[in-house]
């Protein structure tokens, strides 16, 4: 699966690249980037609006298309973007692509996690500041949106409710404990009812650079 952070407005540019790459499908969700204003020169997350783009494609064609992506859009710039892939175990609803796993490898350099955390709408900020205390450089918030009480959205296979809000951040290997702990501590999340915790393994980056 691959994943890609723009501004506003550019996601439908980014399909439009991966469409050419061989990708046949994509989701773009609107979010807003949480980085620290001192990280701003080196994430290309800010405060202002975002879209996040989803893509599910084999290995190979998924890899050539955030290649082009972020060539493109100068990902090795600041503000620019951010990009990368993750391990998908299974995938149903399509046939466009077959997809396998594998683990990370132990001496696997520069290797992040995406910590997803899925709270009440209005929480994000203190998941955001938990986060940070514990050394994260900051994140995307993406609103789960609905028409109707009835409404809602699946997001990785999760129902979200429309009051809802998904915080995303990229974290490297090392940070990720510290970081779900102090979001774990501060939000209650072991508590019913106070939200969701999920960390998944990211298997390329693009955009992000290292301190």
């Amino acid at each position: 699966m691959a994943l890609v952070i723009v501004e506003t407005g550019k996601g439908s540019k980014v399909l439009e690249i991966a469409r050419e790459a061989g990708v046949q499908s994509g989701t773009i969700f609107l979010g807003k980037g949480t980085a620290s204003r001192n990280i701003i020169d080196r994430l290309g997350l800010s405060d202002r609006r975002k879209e996040l783009v989803i893509m599910i494609a084999e290995t190979e064609i998924a890899t050539k298309a955030m290649d082009n992506i972020s060539r493109i859009f100068k990902f090795e710039k600041p503000n620019h973007g951010i990009g990368y892939m993750e391990d998908v175990s299974n995938v149903w609803g399509t046939t466009s692509c077959t997809v396998g796993y594998r683990d990370l490898d132990e001496g696997d350099e520069d290797v992040f996690n995406a910590i997803y955390t899925i709270v009440n709408r209005g929480l994000a900020d203190e998941v955001i500041d938990a986060a940070q205390g514990a050394g994260s450089m900051g994140g995307t918030v993406i609103h789960a949106r609905g028409s109707g009480i009835a409404e809602r959205q699946k997001v990785f296979s999760i129902t979200i409710e429309p009051e809802k809000e998904i915080v995303m951040i990229l974290s490297p290997r090392e940070k990720t404990d510290g970081i779900v702990n102090a979001i774990r501590e501060k939000m209650k999340i072991d508590e019913p009812g106070k939200g969701i915790i999920y960390v998944t393994n990211v298997a390329k980056t693009y955009g992000i650079l290292r301190e």
